[in-house]
C-alpha cells in the first residue's frame, strides 16, 4: 500500500484501533475500514491478571479475541488431571478457532495481559464475506502448524541447552522493545512450567538458565528479568 493511499485508510481506521497492536494483525490487517468499524463497535477491551483463564477446555465460547498486550499460555488437560503446556501466544496473536464451537485448549493469561473481545458470531460472518481474511487465518494456521513441527524437533531432538535456548529466543523475539542485536523481558512461566513445557526437570532447567549466564549469553535480574545482549548468539545456541 503505497503512503497516500495508507494515509486515507488510517484515516478512516476507529480511534482505538489506531494505535493498537492488532491493527495490522491477522484479523483486523484483512478487514475495512468499514469492517473495523462495525469490529470496533461490537468489541470490548479487557484487562486480565496473570494466572486468569480466558477460555476454558471443553467449554463452549461466543467470543474470539486479539491479545494487544501479554503472554498467553495454551493448556491440555489431560484424563488423569494433568495439565501440559502446549504453546504460548504473543501480541497481536489471534486466540480463538473459527467455527469450532467447543474448544480443544484452554487459555490463560501467563502475565497480566490485556485483549480485545469481539463476537464469534460477528467475525464468522466476516470470514464467509472477506477472502483476504480468510486467506490470512489460513495463512496463520500453516505459520501455526510450521511451528508446531519446529517445536516437535526442538523437544525430540535437541539438548536440554537448546530446549532452554529455544525458549528464551522464542520469547525474546516477541519482547517489547527490542533492538537490532539485544533485547529484554520477564519470564512469562515459572522455573516449573518451562520445565513441564520443555520435558524437563526444574534442577534441569535452572543448572542450563545458570550455564547460559555463565557464557554471557544472558543476564539475569531478580530471577526472571533475561537481558539478551546478543540475540545472535542466543539463536545459534537454539538452532
Amino acid at each position: 500500500m503505497d503512503v497516500a493511499r495508507s494515509e486515507v485508510f488510517e484515516a478512516g481506521t476507529p480511534t482505538a484501533c489506531r494505535s493498537c497492536q492488532a491493527r495490522h494483525g491477522v484479523v483486523c490487517g484483512a478487514l475495512s475500514n468499514a469492517q473495523l468499524k462495525e469490529l470496533n463497535r461490537h468489541s470490548l477491551r479487557r484487562k486480565v491478571d496473570a494466572g486468569s483463564e480466558i477460555i476454558a477446555q471443553g467449554s463452549e465460547s461466543s467470543f474470539y479475541s486479539n491479545i494487544t498486550r501479554g503472554v498467553i499460555k495454551l493448556c491440555k488437560m489431560m484424563p488423569d488431571g494433568r495439565q501440559q503446556i502446549v504453546g504460548l501466544q504473543f501480541a497481536p496473536d489471534f486466540v480463538g478457532r473459527p467455527f469450532v464451537r467447543e474448544s480443544t485448549l484452554s487459555a490463560e493469561a501467563a502475565t497480566d495481559a490485556e485483549i480485545c473481545v469481539f463476537p464469534r458470531n460477528l467475525l464468522d460472518r466476516m470470514i464467509a464475506e472477506t477472502p483476504e481474511l480468510q486467506r490470512s487465518l489460513h495463512d496463520q494456521a500453516l505459520n501455526e502448524l510450521d511451528a508446531a513441527r519446529e517445536w516437535m524437533l526442538t523437544l525430540g531432538r535437541r539438548t536440554a541447552e537448546e530446549k532452554v535456548a529455544s525458549l528464551l529466543h522464542l520469547i525474546a523475539t516477541h519482547a517489547e522493545p527490542q533492538t537490532a542485536i539485544s533485547t529484554a523481558f520477564d519470564l512469562p512461566l515459572s522455573r516449573a512450567e518451562i520445565a513441564d513445557f520443555l520435558g524437563l526437570t526444574i534442577e534441569t532447567v535452572s543448572r542450563q538458565m545458570t550455564r547460559l549466564r555463565k557464557r554471557g549469553v544472558i543476564l539475569i535480574e531478580n530471577s526472571r528479568h533475561i537481558v539478551v545482549p546478543d540475540m545472535d548468539e542466543l539463536q545459534k545456541i537454539s538452532a
